[in-house]
């Protein structure tokens, strides 16, 4: 399997992408690492390290199609390889593909998929680990190119070639998942609907939520929307305005950081629009949704707008739409319409789902 892996600056990809090859190592698969990066700067030793977007386009272009010329030559000797580049990049003078059409057919990649991350952890990685000046605003709109770039470049080589965007989330977990996508692609996908927001301070509810995604992603390549959580953000900016204060604190990647409140607030409508536009993406690339609808204290049914618009999306899409209801209170028509089936537990599910040969039968939750 050949792949070409894109992402924008601060995703961290050859980090990962090693992660994802030892991940394959273990289990018997030799997977070739080429980081375009690295290797146009092993070239041209006389570029300090992060100027390389400083130099000429011409000088830049040459070094580029002399490291695609040599992963050329080593990708027909190698059965599985992975390519980390960019789709395109940001220069002084604006926005420019970064890698060549009549290479990449030459390459011809099986597959291409563009990570993708949050906000706030690639705010704190571009602080952390380059130079790159930016704004929040930059990175939502970078992040949206890059996922753009690498679907047009994907299938204006080949329509047939799947193109996956993949939220790198927590890596243990979404390196299985990238796996899983390259080498197990008769696995059923599926899309993981569960409400988010309005179950934010309910620590049983979300324990039922974790169990969930927990356990689907032992029998599926799951696309998991809470991989990328920035919805939060618009929530936490009103929260700070209200009580004076110029930043917004949030926790991640390990640590408290603070961005700039104006920023966010910037950035609210982008977040909202590209959530939306994301997860239905997510849904097109799966072979079906998988929702779990928890119940409330109160026994009502802990049913979000968003979850529901999800359902629709799905059965529009002629997508396999599956049901975990768990509340008493009868779910309402705009549910039971779009849904192949619907569950009142967890295990009905997965009884369904082994039946149905989704899921072989030796596999334990």
């Amino acid at each position: 399997m050949k792949v070409v892996v894109t992402g924008m600056v601060g995703i961290d990809k050859k980090r990962y992408l090693q992660n994802v090859c030892q991940f394959a190592a273990e289990r018997q698969k030799d997977v070739l690492l080429y980081n375009v990066g690295d290797m146009m700067y092993a070239e041209a030793p006389d570029i300090p390290p992060s100027k390389i977007l400083d130099i000429p386009m011409k000088r830049l272009s040459s070094l580029r199609r002399s490291v695609f010329k040599d992963i050329i030559a080593k990708a027909e000797k190698a059965p599985d390889l992975f390519v980390n580049t960019h789709a395109t990049f940001r220069w002084r003078h604006g926005l420019f593909p970064a890698v060549d059409f009549d290479q990449m057919r030459q390459l011809g990649a099986d597959m291409y998929i563009c990570l993708i991350d949050g906000i706030a952890a690639l705010h704190t990685r571009l602080v952390e680990e380059h130079s790159t000046e930016h704004c929040l605003k930059d990175l939502i709109v970078w992040r949206e190119e890059e996922i753009i770039g690498t679907e047009m470049l994907c299938k204006g080589i080949d329509e047939k070639i799947p193109f996956y965007c993949l939220a790198r989330g927590a890596e243990q977990e979404t390196t299985e998942t990238f796996y899983k996508l390259v080498f197990e692609q008769l696995t059923k996908k599926a899309y993981l609907s569960f409400p988010m927001t309005h179950v934010g301070d309910m620590e049983n509810v979300k324990k039922e939520i974790s169990e969930f995604r927990r356990l689907m992603k032992q029998f599926f390549i799951c696309f998991d929307p809470a991989d990328l959580e920035e919805s939060y953000l618009p929530h936490y900016a009103l929260q700070a305005s209200r009580e004076g204060l110029d930043f917004v604190e949030v926790t991640v990647l390990g640590q408290t950081i603070r961005l700039d409140l104006h920023e966010v607030l910037q950035i609210q409508r982008d977040i909202n629009s590209q959530i939306y536009a994301r997860d239905f993406l997510l849904i097109e690339q799966s072979d079906m949704i998988i929702s779990f609808i928890p119940t409330l204290a109160d026994g009502r049914a802990a049913i979000s707008s968003g979850v529901e618009r999800e359902l629709q999306h799905a059965h529009e899409a002629a997508r396999e739409v599956y049901v975990i209801w768990t509340a008493k209170q009868i779910p309402s028509v705009f549910v039971t319409q779009t849904a192949t089936k619907v569950f009142d537990n967890l295990t009905g599910a997965i009884e369904f789902f082994k039946k149905k040969g989704y899921i072989k039968s030796d596999h334990h939750g």
